[in-house]
């Protein structure tokens, strides 16, 4: 595996080892070796797999917060997805950055989301399946948000969603969720 570090610290972009023969291929993509040599986490606790029916739907902008802050390994087993990591720890120097890549089993590229960061994708084609490992358990009261569209971060989108539930379109403007935070210190 190759692991390259992305303009937004601690997401990493990683390119599994490809064997090809008459048969098809074979790619690694989990060893708790090389994320350890590596410097990420290497506890996982649960695998999710979503699956997105329409293109150009959107699924984000997800993170837990301490205690429960979780890493996740995203990958697109069928189809394709316009992956997206949001850097939103207050202390890090590429605080408000994102990151994004499209995810594709042609290409085989997954994205490691480090802890702090928030994390949605944009399927681009009908019939998009995402996997993804995540090292905590999903605990409901320290779950958190933020809009798709928010113009604090500016996230470029290679288009606009058609299918967003509810909840995703109404997180409300991360300035105001930061100025809280902060207010309470």
């Amino acid at each position: 595996m190759r692991f390259q570090q992305t303009p937004v610290h601690g997401v990493v972009l990683i390119t599994p080892d490809h064997f090809d023969d008459e048969r098809g291929f074979l790619q690694r993509t989990w060893a708790f070796d090389e994320f350890e040599a590596n410097g990420l986490e290497t506890r996982m606790v649960q695998r999710n797999v979503s699956y997105n029916r329409k293109r150009h739907t959107l699924r984000g902008m997800h993170f837990q917060n301490e205690p429960y802050a979780e890493v996740k390994l995203v990958s697109c087993s069928v189809g394709a997805i316009f992956d997206v990591a949001l850097d939103i720890r207050p202390d890090s120097p590429t605080y408000g950055k994102w990151f994004g890549a499209e995810l594709r089993p042609e290409n085989g590229l997954m994205l490691y989301v480090p802890r702090g960061c928030a994390h949605g994708y944009l399927s681009l084609e009908p019939d998009s399946t995402v996997e993804y490992l995540i090292s905590e358990f999903y605990h409901p009261e320290v779950a958190g948000g933020i809009r798709w569209d928010d113009s604090f971060f500016n996230i470029g989108w290679p288009a606009e969603p058609t299918v967003l539930n509810a909840r995703d379109a109404t997180w409300p403007d991360f300035e105001l969720v930061a100025a809280g935070a902060r207010g309470s210190s």
